[in-house]
């Protein structure tokens, strides 16, 4: 075998070396950016606003991923702004089917940095006369506002949301 021979040969088999380190951390890194979840199983969005039903998480979203719903609005009483967003029911319903949800079903949504929490049924929920809805703030996080006596002035909406509880009694 010739010294040329032998050279083509150590530079082909260098080049697959490279090759294959390539390929291998190239999968890693897109393996890595995907959730370790079983089939079917629901993930967290990062900085999303998990939805939970009877404790098990059906899923979650971002105030970004909310553009596909109609837009709601009403003015508040306190200050005469509108309060523009998504229904609470609409969001609801792209995680949980409406036959899960009866009248007497509990809401809870809530937010641990404002240590504060709205506590409806669906009934009220789904009533649109009530404009149980999300608003977005200015910080980019979103607040529950309504018309409903409970939450119908800045000091009892619930801002910074970041848990939904639904119990079925």
């Amino acid at each position: 075998m010739s010294q040329r021979n032998r050279i083509l040969i150590g530079v082909a088999v260098l080049l697959l070396i490279i090759v294959a380190v390539l390929a291998v951390d190239a999968l890693q890194r897109r393996t890595a950016r995907l959730p370790e979840v079983a089939a079917g199983e629901p993930t967290l969005v990062p900085g999303g606003i998990p939805i939970y039903v009877d404790g098990h998480l059906v899923g979650s979203f971002v105030p970004d991923q909310l553009a596909e719903l109609q837009v709601a609005s009403f003015v508040d009483a306190e200050e005469g702004k509108t309060q523009e967003g998504w229904r609470l029911a609409d969001v609801l319903l792209l995680h949980i089917s409406e036959d899960r949800l009866r009248p007497d079903t509990r809401v809870v949504v809530s937010s641990s940095s404002r240590n504060k929490a709205a506590d409806l049924n669906w009934a009220e929920v789904e009533n649109p006369d009530n404009h149980v809805q999300f608003d977005l703030a200015g910080r980019g996080t979103l607040k529950l506002v309504s018309t409903l006596e409970r939450l119908d002035v800045r000091d009892e909406w619930v801002q910074d949301v970041d848990r939904i509880e639904v119990t079925n009694p």
